[in-house]
């Protein structure tokens, strides 16, 4: 049985890694390399070309090739100018130009990113949401940095108002560096089980982080429990992301209520959402894409005991949480860290605090081949 659960585990981590750095430590000191300018013409498309020589593969920053930079054939809001990665990588700035020696330039456009290119979501600056501003005249180069970065393999620049003296016209640059990925892709159908120390000594403070991606609307994230039933459980419902504590001793008698905590909406929109949950004793810090809430639990803390085992994509705790169990998560999650602890390294590695489980039997390895070839592509 355990053979059978490490090959199916083995099938799951078979995504790709790129690099990156940890969850916590911010982007790297170098993470501003010029990530358009090497590529090749055909990493360009766009929406439409004024000539041949004004084409997306001259919307190079500084360049002079062609006509200059790119113009679409009708200058209005329903253009944009492509760019493809090659691969995911980690976005911290763009710049932008004009068409060279021309009267052709945009004054603010909008920024679109997306794993696919396919589904794409708006870039908001500080949850605005108007476009960034853009050039006043041709030639000059306007950088913006941005604050957070995000991960992406396609960008998209939408020009919302150019000079009116002539038409649209840009050069583009995006910087940043190679990102790493280490994902793990969850059919419905299974979940991955850490065990952590059962030592009395518990930590100071428990860190969990991860990124997830959604498939469908409902789901667990992770779920875990103490040794006298208390439990946190992470829980995707209808798109919303739905934290739920109970701090109290399964059993004793006890009149704390759980508590119930709701952020976000539409995060099942095929795009990389992170979280952050952050325990002290009964105080929780509770992030989810930057927005963070902090509540103190009632009770007694030694009562938050949680120092025994964690679920990822289901709950795998039968005989405790028989009436806990919900819809299993049907997605992707990314870099799993718990306490610092590489969760997914450890399961590479086969360590023995890792079990992944089936939580449906009837699924073969084939199937989940066909699976994760989807995940994959979804996160590229």
């Amino acid at each position: 049985m355990a053979s059978v659960a490490w090959a199916v585990l083995k099938v799951l981590l078979l995504l790709p890694t790129q690099t990156w750095s940890p969850v916590g430590a911010g982007n790297p000191p170098d993470c501003d390399s010029p990530l358009a300018s090497a590529l090749p013409r055909s990493s360009f498309s766009s929406s439409s070309e004024l000539s041949s020589s004004h084409g997306p593969g001259f919307s190079r920053l500084n360049r002079r090739d062609g006509a200059g930079g790119w113009t679409p054939l009708v200058s209005n809001k329903y253009q944009w100018l492509q760019i493809d990665l090659g691969e995911r990588m980690e976005v911290t700035a763009v710049a932008t130009q004009g068409g060279y020696g021309s009267s052709d330039w945009v004054t603010s456009y909008l920024l679109m990113f997306s794993d696919g290119g396919r589904n794409w979501k708006q870039y908001r600056r500080e949850e605005s949401i108007w476009g960034f501003p853009g050039n006043t005249n041709a030639d000059s180069v306007v950088h913006y940095r941005l604050q957070p970065p995000f991960e992406a393999r396609f960008l998209r620049f939408l020009p919302l108002a150019w000079n009116p003296r002539g038409r649209i016209g840009m050069r583009i640059e995006v910087y940043g560096c190679a990102y790493k990925s280490e994902v793990v892709y969850f059919d419905g159908q299974s979940a991955l089980l850490y065990t952590l120390d059962k030592k009395p000594l518990k930590p100071i403070r428990d860190v969990i982080s991860l990124k997830f991606k959604a498939m469908q609307s409902n789901g667990i994230l992770l779920h875990r429990e103490g040794q006298h039933g208390n439990h946190i459980t992470l829980e995707l419902i209808k798109g919303k992301l739905v934290f739920f504590l109970n701090s109290g001793n399964a059993k004793l008698p006890s009149t704390i209520a759980p508590v119930t905590l709701t952020l976000g909406s539409l995060l099942d929109d095929q795009h990389w959402h992170s979280v952050l949950i952050e325990l002290l004793d009964t105080q929780v810090n509770f992030t989810v894409d930057k927005h963070t809430h902090h509540f103190q639990a009632k009770g007694d803390s030694s009562n938050l005991d949680l120092n025994f085992e964690i679920s990822f994509g289901g709950i795998l705790s039968p005989g405790r949480s028989r009436a806990f169990t919900r819809k299993s998560f049907h997605g992707c999650l990314e870099n799993l860290y718990y306490n610092g602890v590489d969760v997914t390294e450890l399961a590479k590695k086969h360590k023995p605090q890792i079990l992944m489980m089936e939580l449906a039997h009837g699924l073969q390895d084939q199937n989940l081949k066909i699976s994760l070839t989807v995940c994959h592509q979804t996160t590229q």
